[in-house]
């Protein structure tokens, strides 16, 4: 049997790579899946972290969601991003695994914690710059818990969608995929969400210059 050419053998975006990734999977070459699961891995955890109370659960969840995506994914056909696909199939998957526990999908404290040290949103309030000192340090990491409290305060549709457009990045068109619903509601989601958020964090930035969520 002919060997599989090398995953690099030619210059591909990452949407490129990620269908390549999975048509190689569904011919049989389980090193591909391994690669998509360690790209993803720990940002569908982060997604997951923040829908789902109990930290202990995360890890499951994240199993299961590959597993799952796995066992579908020769009913993928690359109409969306593999990541957008992806994320939805970890969205339901929490949402099941909560309803299944009779537990609410509120963001945990040690998600939030996790989640400022590896995520972009929150790298600038925790990065000191040469003119910063103990006390505008102070601020801004009261700033962030400010952030987190009022994010954890969301209703989960709102949570969500400021998630996928703040922590992961993923464009309107993206998350309307992930979410199943219109993009205008996505924008409305994500409008409401900031407000929200901003109501809680603008009292602590009246005195803090040049400083904003």
């Amino acid at each position: 049997m002919t060997a599989p050419p090398p995953l690099s053998a030619t210059p591909a975006s990452a949407a490129d790579t990620d269908l390549m990734l999975v048509e190689r999977t569904v011919a049989g070459d389980q090193r591909a899946y391994e690669l998509l699961v360690i790209k993803y891995q720990r940002r569908i955890e982060r997604l997951i972290g923040r829908m789902v109370r109990d930290v202990d659960l995360v890890e499951d969840i994240a199993q299961e969601t590959f597993i799952r995506a796995y066992r579908a994914l020769a009913q993928f056909r690359g109409e969306a991003q593999f990541y957008t696909w992806l994320y939805r199939i970890a969205v339901n998957t929490a949402k099941k695994a909560l309803v299944d526990l009779k537990r609410n999908p509120l963001i945990s404290h040690s998600a939030l914690r996790a989640g400022e040290d590896e995520d972009e949103t929150y790298g600038g309030e925790n990065e000191l710059t040469t003119s910063e000192t103990p006390e505008t340090e102070l601020a801004a990491k009261e700033i962030a818990a400010t952030v987190n409290a009022a994010m954890e305060a969301l209703p989960e549709e709102l949570r969500q969608a400021v998630t996928l457009r703040e922590i992961e990045g993923l464009s309107y068109e993206e998350i309307a995929e992930v979410m199943g619903c219109p993009i205008g509601t996505v924008r409305s989601r994500i409008f409401r969400a900031r407000e929200a958020i901003s109501a809680k964090v603008k009292p602590l930035l009246e005195n803090q210059t040049g400083k904003r969520w």
